[in-house]
């Protein structure tokens, strides 16, 4: 069975330190939507941080 995932949405944001807290929270709350949240800090400026919507 293949699994495909789609990106939804994409948006760099300032990193804070209890951003991952939220993506837990929304990955717990919405798995069973076939959601699913990212967070990676961005390559090239470490202040930032890039925040993915993704379907399942």
């Amino acid at each position: 069975m293949e699994s495909k995932i789609e990106v939804l949405a994409t948006v760099k944001i300032q990193h804070s330190e209890d951003l991952y807290k939220i993506v837990d929270c929304l990955n717990r709350t919405l798995k069973r939507d076939n959601l699913m949240f990212g967070l990676a800090l961005d390559e090239n400026d470490k202040r930032q941080a890039v925040f993915t919507i993704y379907r399942t």
